[in-house]
């Protein structure tokens, strides 16, 4: 695990004039290892316009196992941003980790 990730929920917020505007709620931070990889043709065409499709892996807990499609994930020292495409899952059944997809370079 060579990144830590910030994972946030989305959450609402009132500014000053009660106007709702969208906003980002920090869960928790944890390790994780971010993969990048190869898509499809049309992932591809899209990776032509910055978009990077990415695996994301981290260690199962309570905190992360909440983790769903609709959250982001942002790299702490870098600042980039993941858009989860895919809640967290366990695909090999070890109950040891979590694997999700996401993508760089798109708005979360």
């Amino acid at each position: 695990m060579t990144r830590r990730l910030r994972f946030e929920s989305p959450a609402p917020a009132s500014n000053a004039l009660n106007e709702v505007e969208d906003g980002w709620r920090e869960e928790f931070t944890v390790s994780a290892e971010v993969f990048s990889r190869m898509g499809s043709e049309t992932v591809l065409a899209a990776r032509l316009t910055g978009l990077q499709p990415v695996e994301i892996t981290v260690r199962r807990s309570t905190s992360t196992r909440r983790i769903t499609a609709a959250w982001r994930a942002v790299d702490v020292h870098s600042g980039e941003v993941f858009a989860l495409t895919s809640p967290a899952a366990d695909p090999d059944g070890s109950r040891a980790w979590l694997k999700m997809m996401g993508t760089a370079g798109v708005a979360a």
